[in-house]
C-alpha cells in the first residue's frame, strides 16, 4: 500500500509551550506499538478516545522498531512531522547545550533523557510495558524500564493476551491512586495489543493484516477511554502524547513485518492533546 494514498491529514501546526506544560500538567505517552499511520486514519471514526478532539497527523518515526525508536522518544525526539516545513518540527522536548536549535516552546532538561529530566522536576515517572522490551526478563529488556522510577510487566500485558489493554489500564489505575492528586506524574504506557499477533482481536482470522490492527485498535481505544477518564477525574489539567513507535509491512512489495526501511514502517500516526 502507498501511505500516500490514505486519507491525508492537514499537519497540524505545533501550538503548545511545553515550559507552560511542564511543572504544572500531569503527562501521558502512549505508545500504540506497531500502529500503521494508514490503519490509524481508517480507523479514527471509532476512535473516541484518542481522536476524539480531533484527526491523527502523519509524522515519521526515528525508528523501525520497539527498541530503537523508544530510546530516541526518551531522548526527546519524537516521530517528525511528515512536512518539508521546517516551521512545524518544533520538538516539546530537547536536552539542553546541544547545540542544535530549538524553539522557546520546547522544553529543555538537563538530564541525559526526557524521563529523568521529568524526575528531577518533581514528577513520580512510571512506566507500565507491553511488549517484548519492557518485559525486565533479561538485561536487554531491562533497559526502556531502567529509565523510570517504577516501571511494570505481567504476561497479561503481552503480545498474546486478547485482554492486555484491560489488564494495563487496570494496573495504571492502581499506581495512580497512590499518587497524591497534589503532585505530578509522567505516566508511560507501551500498549501492546496492535504488534502482531494482532489477528486474536478479529474473529476468524488467521492472519495479520489492516483489517485485525484495525480491530486492535477499537479494542484498545475502549480500554484507553477509562484512564482517561480517570486522569479526568484527579481534576489537574494534564498533557497527553499519543502515537505509534513504528509501523510494519503486511506483504506490500513483498516485505513482511518492521526493522526494515519500509512506508509501511516509518510512517506514524501522532497526536498531542490536553485532558
Amino acid at each position: 500500500m502507498n501511505l500516500s494514498s490514505a486519507s491525508e491529514q492537514i499537519p497540524v501546526k505545533h501550538s503548545v509551550d511545553m515550559n507552560q506544560v511542564v511543572g504544572t500538567h500531569d503527562i501521558l505517552m502512549i505508545t500504540l506499538d506497531t500502529l500503521r499511520y494508514d490503519t490509524a486514519v481508517l480507523e479514527q471514526e471509532n476512535c473516541p478516545n484518542l481522536c476524539g478532539s480531533g484527526p491523527w497527523e502523519k509524522r515519521h518515526s526515528p525508528g523501525s522498531f520497539t527498541y530503537a525508536a523508544h530510546h530516541a522518544f526518551f531522548g526527546g525526539f519524537l516521530p517528525t512531522p511528515a512536512d518539508p516545513d521546517k516551521s512545524s518540527h518544533v520538538r516539546l522536548f530537547h536536552s539542553r547545550n546541544t547545540g542544535m536549535k530549538t524553539h522557546p516552546h520546547t522544553w529543555l532538561f538537563d538530564t541525559p533523557d526526557l524521563v529523568s529530566g521529568l524526575a528531577a522536576e518533581g514528577y513520580h515517572t512510571l512506566c507500565i510495558g507491553g511488549v517484548i522490551f519492557f518485559t525486565k526478563k533479561v538485561p536487554l529488556a531491562r533497559v526502556l524500564p531502567g529509565y523510570f522510577q517504577r516501571s511494570f510487566w505481567r504476561m497479561n500485558f503481552g503480545v498474546t493476551h486478547p485482554q492486555s489493554t484491560k489488564h494495563q489500564v487496570d494496573h495504571a489505575l492502581k499506581i495512580l491512586d497512590t499518587i497524591p492528586t497534589d503532585e505530578r506524574f509522567f505516566l508511560f504506557v507501551n500498549v501492546s495489543a496492535m504488534h502482531g499477533p494482532n489477528h486474536i482481536f478479529l474473529p476468524g482470522a488467521k492472519r495479520d493484516s489492516v483489517d485485525s490492527q484495525r480491530a486492535a485498535l477499537r479494542y484498545a481505544d475502549a480500554e484507553l477511554g477509562r484512564l482517561f477518564d480517570a486522569v479526568r477525574r484527579r481534576s489537574n489539567p494534564a498533557f497527553c502524547m499519543a502515537l505509534s513507535d513504528h509501523g510494519t509491512a503486511y506483504g506490500e512489495d513483498g516485505y513482511e513485518g518492521h526493522r526494515l526501511a519500509h512506508e509501511t514502517v516509518w510512517t506514524v500516526p501522532y497526536r498531542e492533546f490536553m485532558l
